[in-house]
């Protein structure tokens, strides 16, 4: 019997390792996926006292172990988890208005308000009051909300078209979005949709005044 030859014994390890590689490194994205969005459930529902690993990766289907081999600690897992779904909201809300909002600047606000009163929100303000507290998570959660806050920023002056090299025009944007944080906030402990629809016709006016002059 020949000697083997190194080229085929190659060849052969390769063709047989490459099929296997990507179906092990899908599975991986998936499992993190799952923990990711099962974290965030799991704050916005109960918290960050009654969201541990553990519960986390009951509710994902996994392992502890495997979470921890994703997520080392909980502080990694929940502010990676609330910069994943905060990232596609973002998208979502692009998606939204493909061919960018027409002057639509009822729309606008609608969608920026959406964001703040769905379950993300609810997750992110958890997150806040324990980084409030707790020393390790404090500057992870300070650096992702400011991150995320310029994202949606430029998300709403892309929107809405807002040249912000005029006087009072990047106010008038940020006093927007921290509306739409403050119904966020008051939709909490109850359903504020009734007064919410008069708020968010009334700054789509205001908006109209503010910036109707800077597109005409």
């Amino acid at each position: 019997m020949g000697a083997v030859n190194p080229v085929n014994t190659i060849t052969t390890v390769t063709t047989v390792d490459r099929p296997d590689r990507a179906p092990k490194q899908d599975r991986s994205r998936a499992t993190r996926q799952r923990l990711l969005e099962a974290a965030v459930a799991c704050l916005a529902e109960h918290g960050w006292a009654g969201s541990t690993v553990a519960v986390v990766a009951e509710r994902a289907g996994v392992s502890r172990g495997a979470a921890q081999h994703h997520f080392p600690t909980r502080e990694d897992l929940f502010t990676a988890a609330v910069e994943y779904v905060a990232e596609e909201r973002s998208l979502a809300l692009r998606a939204l208005f493909p061919q960018g909002a027409a002057g639509d600047h009822r729309a606008v606000v609608a969608a920026l308000v959406d964001l703040y009163t769905g379950p993300l929100f609810r997750a992110a303000l958890h997150l806040w009051v324990a980084a409030s507290n707790e020393d390790q998570l404090r500057p992870r959660v300070t650096e992702l909300e400011a991150r995320v806050g310029r994202e949606t920023h430029r998300i709403a002056v892309d929107l809405l078209a807002a040249d912000e090299s005029r006087p009072g025009v990047r106010e008038t944007v940020q006093g927007l979005l921290d509306m739409a944080r403050g119904l966020g906030l008051a939709n909490l402990l109850t359903d504020d949709a009734q007064r919410r629809e008069g708020v968010v016709t009334q700054w789509a006016t205001l908006l109209d005044d503010a910036l109707g002059h800077v597109r005409g």
